[in-house]
């Protein structure tokens, strides 16, 4: 099983969003218990980034939402960001 830590930006952005969409909330908590077992579960659309964000990840909540992720090892993995498509990218 995968350890999640959470940054502060994450922290932060999270409240954002949630605040904005309060929904979204259910959506992450299912999500991240799909995550821990299988990040690369069909479901999450897992991917790698390039450009400014090469070396993450990110997964999809619904159609227009994204969580930034970074592997900082084969059991960790950081929450950096989430939000919209355009926020996060």
């Amino acid at each position: 099983m995968i350890k999640l830590v959470w940054y502060k930006s994450f922290a932060r952005a999270y409240k954002k969003t949630i605040k904005k969409t309060p929904e979204l909330k259910e959506k992450l908590a299912e999500a991240l218990k799909l995550f821990v077992n299988d990040p690369f579960h069909p479901v999450l659309g897992t991917h790698k980034l390039s450009g400014k964000l090469k070396g993450h990840h990110a997964f999809g909540l619904g159609y227009d939402f994204r969580v930034v992720i970074k592997f900082l090892d084969h059991d960790e993995v950081a929450l950096i960001s989430i939000g919209r498509h355009e926020e996060v990218y």
